[in-house]
């Protein structure tokens, strides 16, 4: 039961969707503006820098704290099955008909729970990628790749590597679309500074499917 436990408790917090509840504070529905992702990316876009950061950190937030609970109410290996039942929550939300966003910032908090020193790692690559290019698909699809050999490198147990192989494998499938763009040269880069209400016209304005969040 412990672990059943910990599987519904994780999906159910991954299930939270920040993303839509921030839009909705300011009357906008997300899912009807920009790419239509319910992730940070297009909260950045759509509300600005500041709900964005707090969007992310949300979701980061409910990918850590599936971990930690299942570390206290069950054994090895259900908290590594948790982290996966909260990014799947994340993705297929059931308070909003099973679609959500692409898991990365609550894949990214179960790591930082499961794996501190891996998430460490791959944030700060994270980070370079998108200062570097502003593109927060790349970002998301460099970490995802970089994320098994990591983890498989720095001899983390079997759990938390078939974790990472298979959150890995659907981050870059979500981006497959954005795969694409990137090499169409069609992507749209993030601007970290941006007025809310701007997520329509512009250069910036992101076509359905666009970057991750």
């Amino acid at each position: 039961m412990s672990a059943a436990a910990a599987i519904a408790i994780a999906y159910l917090l991954g299930s939270i969707p920040f993303a839509y509840l921030a839009g909705m504070s300011r009357g906008i529905d997300l899912r009807t503006v920009g790419s239509g992702n319910l992730g940070a990316a297009n909260v950045f876009r759509a509300l600005g820098t500041r709900m964005g950061v707090a969007v992310m950190a949300a979701d980061i937030g409910k990918g850590v704290v599936a971990v930690l609970v299942a570390r206290a109410i069950a054994d090895d290996p259900w908290p590594a099955v948790a982290a996966g039942a909260a990014m799947a929550g994340h993705v297929f939300p059931v308070w909003l008909r099973f679609k959500g966003g692409k898991g990365v910032a609550v894949g990214g908090g179960a790591v930082i729970g499961l794996m501190p020193l891996a998430a460490a790692i791959l944030l700060g690559l994270w980070f370079v990628v998108l200062l570097a290019t502003r593109y927060s698909s790349l970002a998301s699809i460099t970490g995802a790749a970089a994320a098994t050999p990591l983890v498989w490198s720095l001899g983390y147990d079997v759990a938390s590597v078939v974790f990472t192989g298979i959150a890995a494998a659907a981050v870059l499938a979500l981006h497959r679309a954005n795969i694409g763009r990137l090499l169409r040269g069609e992507e749209n880069r993030i601007v970290l500074r941006r007025r809310p209400g701007a997520a329509s016209g512009g250069s910036e304005a992101t076509p359905p499917g666009g970057p991750s969040g």
